[in-house]
């Protein structure tokens, strides 16, 4: 595995870049890794904002935070332009990394979203106003292809797609991409896959090999040289509340996404 350069500091005029993570198969590592890549780029100076977009909270939940207690989540500021982001944004046990709230309410916002005028952008428009305040957005999505995924989609500039190392997963990349492309060419031209994230790597079974052997054979460069091996220690960390470099900081699976984070900033320049 190549070792990737320690990131440069980020010009702090640029608004923030906005990265979805995204993959309609559910229980592929998508928030273990939107909660992980966030807290490692924290540690490379970068300032970040995890948006939990998923109607099951686990991004809420995985960092400490009651959803069911919630008075306001994500759901609120795409429903009523009187509620500002900023309203709703809630730091984090890692100094540096804020997250936006979600819960069940969000499940409601797919049906009325689909009467509002330029309903793909509305994500897209809520966060306008605190790009300027972070370096990275990551956008934790549902596991679907419907709307609100959509919403994300159109508010990114890259995806990135974490997918678990097993032959299943792999059926439905496909689609997915096919989504991607159809976001591109109606509501984000400059939308592009930043890379496809092996997880839940076993390195003992042939069968995670050949499926990252297959990965790589259709997708080329964009599959990450980083890879997220199994540990009991994601779920701990999730039980505990924190991110994993916080938990288990000198752990393989923090050097993991540590690794990940230095990947993601070596293609997302301006990250």
């Amino acid at each position: 595995m190549p070792d990737f350069p320690a990131p440069k500091p980020r010009d702090p005029s640029k608004p923030a870049t906005i990265i979805a993570l995204c993959n309609q198969k559910g229980g592929v590592g998508k928030t273990t890794t939107a909660i992980n890549l966030g807290a490692a780029l924290v540690e490379t100076g970068r300032k970040v904002l995890l948006v939990d977009f998923d109607p099951q909270g686990s991004m809420t939940v995985g960092l400490g935070v009651n959803a069911h207690e919630l008075e306001q989540s994500i759901y609120h500021v795409l429903m009523d332009r009187e509620i500002a982001i900023k309203d709703l944004i809630m730091p984090t046990s890692v100094e540096g990394l804020d997250l936006v709230p979600s819960n069940i309410d969000l499940s409601a916002a797919e049906m009325r979203l689909v009467t509002e005028v330029g309903r793909e952008q509305v994500l897209a428009r809520v966060l306008k106003p605190v790009r300027g305040d972070y370096d990275v957005i990551l956008i934790d999505c549902q596991p679907s292809l419907g709307l609100l995924t959509v919403n994300a989609l159109t508010a990114a500039d890259g995806v990135l797609v974490p997918l678990e190392c097993e032959y299943f997963a792999l059926r439905g990349v496909a689609l997915l991409k096919d989504t991607i492309e159809k976001v591109r060419d109606r509501t984000n031209d400059e939308l592009r896959i930043i890379g496809l994230l092996g997880t839940m790597y076993d390195s003992r079974t042939l069968h995670g090999k050949e499926v990252l052997q297959t990965l790589v054979e259709g997708w080329g460069d964009l599959v990450f040289h980083t890879v997220i091996r199994r540990t009991v220690k994601f779920s701990d960390s999730t039980v505990a509340g924190e991110p994993i470099t916080e938990y288990a900081s000198t752990s393989p699976g923090a050097d993991s996404y540590r690794q990940l984070a230095r990947e993601v900033l070596v293609r997302c320049p301006d990250a």
